[in-house]
């Protein structure tokens, strides 16, 4: 709309989880705005969450048998076989686009699923950009960056930008905050009181053992913490439901559990304090929705990305970083009284939410759709 350059379309490659994924619509989403007639297309993994998410977006996608190297040498082999049969994937899905486009654009969201992207963009002579989205640059994506024409990050890299080329800090990428909810509606669609403080606990879209039985413990422990309190808990797929829900029951702390929360947005603006993993996605989420967050790293990481995640929203006095002893007592034994305080001193949650308020706008989406549009 109102641009004098041939039709692009935009095949975005990544995925895995959520936190590849959401950004990736985020984005497509801003496009769309600039104008409505875009072609997109992601290419994701073969992982039933990543089907799951984009077809609930009603997003056009397909499928490639990337896999990620970790695991030992098994894992190595297992990329390697893949890798010949995900780099025709991707390359299929941009002469399928240039069918319909004058120009097609490969937009990397980093992890193990894009790697190939940037060996089809090369072959399809198409530009290559990168989306990355952590303080710790993974190696797919150390080694696509230097392969990209562009780069964007939604995370100030820890150790600065040099050596990354040049690579374009964005605010972090999210959606579903273009404005402030009805908080009763949100209230109503969880079956959440409104005339109550709310945690929301989130071990992100796959969910987090160790944070649903840290926070068991906590309430059977600590109960009293809870008081005013109802929690929001999402617990993932791994069957921990009953186990938390029965928890928090016995011991009368008022919570609603579920597997997956697909509208984060409304359960953010029920929140009032969030715990639980800080991936990317879900540090971008807290800052645009003005939540308060006590995050539990991802304790099998060696860079400790997500712990550099949250740094930005820590140094600002918006959150606590929280070390995943992984055991339940031990974590409760640790943290418990700084979450306790946290639960009792409103007036120290009211000034990290202040202190979120003068981050600026989450509008990495908007600012990456633009220059994709109008380079």
């Amino acid at each position: 709309m109102g641009s004098n350059k041939p039709s692009r379309g935009f095949v975005f490659v990544g995925g895995g989880t959520g936190g590849h994924l959401y950004p990736a619509v985020a984005i497509i989403e801003q496009l769309r705005e600039i104008d409505a007639g875009i072609k997109t297309h992601i290419v994701c993994s073969q992982r039933h969450i990543d089907s799951a998410i984009l077809e609930s977006e009603d997003q056009v996608f397909s499928t490639i048998p990337a896999s990620s190297p970790s695991g030992g040498v098994r894992g190595v082999l297992r990329f390697v076989k893949n890798w010949g049969a995900s780099v025709r994937g991707v390359r299929s899905v941009i002469k399928a686009m240039k069918k319909d486009c004058d120009e097609v654009v490969v937009v990397s969201m980093g992890g193990f699923v894009s790697a190939p992207s940037a060996m089809a963009a090369r072959a399809e002579k198409c530009e290559l950009v990168l989306v990355n989205l952590d303080a710790v640059p993974g190696k797919a994506n150390r080694w696509i960056g230097k392969r990209a024409g562009r780069a964007f990050t939604a995370a100030k890299v820890r150790d600065g930008l040099d050596g990354f080329g040049g690579w374009v800090q964005t605010r972090p990428i999210v959606r579903g905050f273009e404005g402030r909810r009805d908080r009763k509606r949100a209230f109503d669609e969880f079956g959440l009181d409104s005339d109550q403080h709310t945690l929301l606990v989130t071990g992100g879209s796959q969910g987090a053992r160790s944070v649903n039985r840290f926070m068991v413990e906590m309430a059977r422990t600590h109960s009293d913490a809870f008081e005013g309190w109802q929690v929001l808990h999402q617990v993932g797929g791994g069957g921990d439901g009953e186990v938390v829900a029965l928890g928090y029951r016995e011991v009368g702390v008022s919570a609603v559990v579920v597997e997956y929360i697909e509208a984060m947005g409304a359960a953010l603006e029920t929140a009032d304090l969030m715990v639980g993993r800080c991936g990317a996605g879900t540090v971008g989420e807290c800052w645009a929705a003005g939540v308060p967050g006590v995050f539990l790293p991802y304790p099998y990481h060696k860079d400790e990305h997500q712990k550099h995640n949250a740094a930005v929203l820590v140094d600002a006095g918006a959150a606590v970083v929280c070390e995943d002893l992984i055991d339940a007592e031990k974590n409760v034994a640790v943290h418990a009284e700084s979450l306790s305080a946290l639960l009792r001193e409103h007036d120290r949650l009211d000034a990290m939410k202040h202190a979120l308020e003068g981050l600026g706008d989450a509008d990495g989406a908007r600012v990456i759709a633009d220059a994709l549009m109008h380079s």
